[in-house]
């Protein structure tokens, strides 16, 4: 008669990549960021990690995400969403119990983004320049919110949780650019976005600028029907 295996413990966690827009100090142009800690104990000490812990017994889920955030960067974007579960075996080699991370993204508004703090032992980096490897298997987590990011820009308005109520189209099509990491053709990007219902005119215009201000948008996101397609800049 055979034994029965031991019963493996396991720990819920919860991790949350923190996706904000700012200046790449080497072209000034808008690029995608995230922040990262590094770890002060083993396993995985002195490696960048995402920001994130085991889930306490008192805390949801999304509470325990936006924790995570406050604790790290002092953000509270207002667009938090569920993203991904990473449960693999060996994704936790040195722990003594198996670890399942239920992963949050975050996209953080330009005007959220200027409350940030510099915390200790947490760096923002820009996202296709994380210093890896990171710990435990963030790296492949980074990778799946970049690329899940990238993807839904083309098929839903979530570029606009990256902008204020009001907001030009060369704003818009700026933080398309940043996410792609691509120019794309201004004429073209300003038919496609119209075309799709998910902004209305608000009447007014920008202040403050040196030209014939351009007008302002707000989000009209209850268009059923949306895609992009992706037109590089000549």
């Amino acid at each position: 008669m055979t034994e029965d295996p031991p019963v493996q413990h396991m720990v819920l966690a919860v991790s949350t990549v923190i996706f904000s827009l700012r200046p790449h100090p080497d072209t000034g142009e808008l690029t995608l960021w995230l922040p990262l800690v590094r770890r002060i104990r083993e396993p995985f000490k002195n490696r960048w990690a995402l920001p994130g812990g085991p889930l306490q017994d008192s805390q949801d889920l999304g509470e325990a995400a936006r924790t995570a955030m406050r604790r790290t960067t002092g953000l509270q974007p207002r667009h938090l969403e569920q993203l991904y579960a990473f449960g693999d075996v060996d994704r936790s080699p040195d722990a003594p119990e198996r670890v399942v991370s239920i992963v949050y993204w975050a996209l953080v508004r330009q005007d959220e983004d200027a409350h940030a703090v510099d915390a200790e032992n947490v760096a923002w980096h820009p996202v296709d320049e994380v210093p890896g490897p990171l710990a435990f298997d963030h790296d492949l987590i980074v990778r799946y919110a970049v690329d899940r990011l990238r993807a839904k820009v083309t098929y839903s308005p979530i570029a606009h949780a990256f902008l204020p109520a009001e907001f030009a189209l060369a704003e818009l099509r700026r933080v398309y650019e940043a996410v792609l990491n691509r120019a794309l053709d201004p004429s073209n990007f300003r038919r496609q976005i119209l075309s799709q219902g998910t902004v209305e005119d608000t009447g007014r215009r920008m202040t403050g600028t040196a030209h014939r201000p351009p007008r302002l948008y707000r989000s009209a996101p209850q268009s059923s029907r949306y895609s992009l397609t992706i037109e590089e800049s000549p």
